[in-house]
């Protein structure tokens, strides 16, 4: 097997349920972004036989690393799309942003099973890579915590008899605070999220409930489902992670600690189990599980996802760009808090009469319809700040 994205939070857990089931694994190519020490040290720990890093300045420092340990050392993203295309069991994508499309779009080509931790690719081209999967018998696999739950009580057979399912929701760090508190939300307090140990573009997901949104998509097009049979409850514990719910009024849920570990050791283990490591779920000392609606209002992220879905692929696309851009200049400190969503809600809007005409069809139609989307989110945050700057210079 191979991990894209090892030195992240889900490429860390992954290497520990790995590194659980000695001699089970061998791993063939682990790839980074830019941290060459911590990819270096990763490969060296589970013995891979090869180490990609992204940024090509950093090959060197890399090399240097891994000298004397026979793992070759390579660079950049054309690397890291051949590696993935290479014969093996399984590729875990756990890198974050759209970016991660090409590798695993190369390994279904190639009948390379895949386990997707990151939601961002099939957003953005789900009907492309479950297609490709079907053409070539790969599997895709979910990782992440609700699909993962989703996966492991969805009876296929019945799924005519399936009313819908549920995706649970932490609520994030903000799920308590009024809407004039997260005016002044900082970087700092988005990502401190209160359950799970994510990285920062994820942690701020969760905090403008993006996550969910984005999971809303992913879930319709893993699952063939259409929006009105997926609903999101808020669950503050995080211990039951998702649920099917069938006609018969029966209501399927996978419980569990709220740790990575465990759906990494399903996807990487399916059929069979492993062992995950870490804290074991004690039903004997729970108390006070609880559910609520969530508040489209405060959280209008989860409206976007339904709409997006319904307008189609295009749409999806669009939102998930305008996404990464916002938060990546919410997190510069460029934007506040409240102007993610403002921002993702103007791309919309501008995009609007493209979207329905539009239906990508290839990996090429996705990226560029993604670069569009990207250029345009760009503007609006320049028009936001200039007109910010604007009103400052007056009231002086």
């Amino acid at each position: 097997m191979s991990i894209f994205g090892v030195t992240g939070s889900v490429g860390t857990s992954a290497a520990e349920v790995i590194l659980a089931s000695p001699g089970l694994f061998e791993v063939q190519t682990v790839t980074a972004g830019s941290n060459a020490e911590k990819l270096a040290d990763t490969a060296i720990r589970l013995k891979a036989k090869k180490a990609i890093i992204a940024q090509e300045d950093q090959l060197e420092p890399l090399k240097q690393r891994l000298s004397g340990f026979g793992i070759a050392a390579e660079a950049g993203k054309q690397a890291a799309i051949k590696a993935a295309a290479e014969p093996a069991d399984l590729l875990l994508a756990a890198t974050v942003g759209f970016e991660g499309l090409r590798p695993i779009l190369a390994a279904l080509e190639n009948g390379v099973n895949v386990a997707i931790a990151n939601k961002e690719p099939l957003v953005a081209a789900g009907p492309l890579l479950i297609a490709t999967a079907r053409k070539s018998g790969a599997r895709i696999l979910p990782v992440d915590s609700e699909h993962n739950a989703i996966f492991q009580v969805w009876e296929e057979r019945n799924r005519a008899r399936i009313e819908k399912i549920i995706l649970t929701a932490s609520g994030g760090p903000f799920l308590n605070w009024t809407q004039g508190q997260m005016q002044k939300a900082t970087p700092e307090q988005a990502i401190a999220h209160p359950n799970w140990s994510m990285g920062p573009k994820i942690s701020v997901d969760s905090a403008t409930m993006m996550n969910k949104a984005l999971e809303i998509v992913e879930a319709a097009y893993l699952f063939d489902l259409p929006p009105e049979k997926i609903e999101v409850v808020i669950h503050p514990q995080s211990i039951i992670h998702s649920l099917v719910v069938y006609t018969d009024g029966s209501i399927l849920a996978q419980m569990g600690e709220s740790d990575m570990r465990i759906p990494i050791a399903h996807a990487l283990g399916w059929p069979e189990r492993l062992p995950a490591g870490g804290k074991k779920l004690d039903v004997s000392k729970l108390s006070g599980l609880t559910f609520q609606t969530p508040n489209f209002a405060k959280f209008p992220a989860l409206g976007y996802a339904y709409k997006c879905l319904r307008q189609g692929p295009a749409a999806c696309i669009t939102l998930n760009a305008a996404n990464e851009v916002a938060v990546k200049a919410f997190l510069d400190r460029r934007i506040g808090f409240p102007a993610i969503m403002e921002c993702i809600a103007a791309a919309l809007n501008e995009a609007e009469s493209n979207l329905s005409a539009s239906s990508p069809k290839t990996v090429e139609d996705c990226e560029k319809l993604d670069q569009t989307v990207r250029v345009l989110t760009e503007n609006i945050i320049a028009r936001r700040t200039q007109d910010q700057q604007n009103k400052t210079v007056r009231s002086q």
